[in-house]
């Protein structure tokens, strides 16, 4: 077994990026969970650092991610809002802390799914509403407000104006540059919205790109090929 196929096992990432947008994308999380962190412990106290572990995984995904699927808004609010939901309402149900982890997990992911606003972080955050103890136990349906919809509101408000400083950065997805969406209208004519989703419905999977995305990779591995096509023949 050579290196390339246990990198490809493994699952290692070998988009490259640059030592820019790694930067950038710490920075921004680092700014969105400190204050986070402040206003959650202004709110609740010690028991803010288990609540905001959830943001910490949302962090990753808008300040690494900011154009996938995962990372927009109605992910972002729907899937920690409706988790914390369920999580709260199976702390109450259920007297079995064991049952009542795993119910408030699985029950979020189905429910995250259905609402078309599957989010990873959702899984901690209804998590956190049955394991942390009882002064979050404490606050029953409030929870969903006060921390996690005002955590909610800081991370988006940080995602919006610290992505919107970067050019090349876009979030939400669908507020990218007119120059950027004209530069796709050549893979657009190629590839219907109607073909996109069959395509996607055959894997009958979740896919981690937007739409724009993939038409975006697909005209710049194009252009790539024609590239090289042409510097072959000269």
């Amino acid at each position: 077994m050579n290196m390339h196929t246990i990198i490809n096992i493994l699952g290692i990432d070998q988009a490259a990026t640059s030592h820019t947008e790694k930067i950038v994308s710490g920075l921004g999380a680092a700014i969105a969970i400190f204050l986070i962190y402040w206003v959650s412990h202004a709110l609740i106290g010690d028991a803010a650092m288990l609540v905001v572990a959830s943001m910490g995984a949302s962090a990753v995904l808008l300040f690494a991610v900011p154009h996938g699927p995962l990372s927009q808004p109605w992910a972002l609010i729907g899937g920690n809002l409706i988790s914390a939901a369920v999580g709260v309402t199976c702390a109450q149900l259920i007297s079995d802390p064991f049952a009542a982890a795993g119910l408030a997990v699985g029950s979020a992911v189905t429910v995250m799914y259905y609402l078309k606003c599957l989010h990873p972080p959702g899984g901690a955050t209804a998590l956190v509403a049955v394991v942390s103890g009882p002064d979050v136990m404490a606050l029953g349906y409030t929870y969903i407000l006060t921390p996690v919809a005002i955590n909610v509101c800081v991370i988006l408000a940080v995602a919006l104006g610290f992505n919107a400083l970067f050019k090349w950065r876009r979030y939400p997805a669908a507020w990218a540059s007119q120059n950027h969406m004209q530069s796709q209208q050549g893979a657009t004519h190629r590839y219907s919205h109607a073909g996109l989703e069959h395509a996607f419905s055959q894997l009958d999977s979740f896919i981690d790109i937007s739409e724009e995305e993939l038409l975006r990779i697909c005209e710049l591995a194009s252009a790539y090929d024609k590239k090289n096509s042409c510097e072959k023949r000269g």
